[in-house]
């Protein structure tokens, strides 16, 4: 995955989100703001991204997304429950339409054995309170993950904000 794909990606969200005149926020951690990089390098972002929150440490993802500490004890950083809540988190404290989020461990140190170098969680959160998680396991060095992770935050969007504008 190279950085054009990536920015063709994030040109398709641009493009689809000014048709339906919306805004995008982004909370990225394993990324550390890969995403908003991709979006910004598109000429005109600033008619459809709004912002972005890279919070890389769980202090920072309390305190600028307000994700409770308690999500962070008890499901950790990398989980379903962490990213759904800095989608919502970004939602809240921006004034976009969609959110997303990302979570994971890149490597390529940091895994364990429940939560392996490669697990990423994702959340998107937008249109009519719509909050989707997902999963994924991603093979490859560090910025192999990273970059895997960046395209399927992306790919994610494009699939929910489209749905919603059929």
């Amino acid at each position: 995955m190279n950085q054009q794909t990536l920015e063709t990606l994030a040109a398709q969200v641009g493009a689809l989100l000014l048709a339906n005149g919306q805004k995008l926020a982004t909370a990225e951690s394993c990324t550390g703001g890969w995403v908003g990089q991709c979006l910004t390098a598109v000429a005109g972002s600033s008619d459809w991204f709004e912002r972005g929150f890279v919070t890389y440490s769980n202090a920072a993802k309390h305190e600028m997304l307000g994700v409770e500490n308690e999500i962070l004890l008890a499901h950790g950083a990398v989980s379903e429950a962490t990213a759904a809540a800095m989608a919502a988190g970004a939602l809240r404290h921006s004034h976009a339409d969609w959110a997303l989020a990302i979570t994971g461990v890149a490597g390529p140190g940091g895994g364990s054995p429940g939560r392996p170098v490669g697990t990423v969680c994702f959340a998107w959160a937008g249109a009519e309170g719509r909050l989707d998680s997902q999963t994924c396991h991603f093979k490859g060095n560090r910025e192999e993950v990273r970059a895997q992770s960046v395209a399927c935050a992306l790919n994610g969007l494009l699939e929910r904000a489209a749905h919603l504008s059929a």
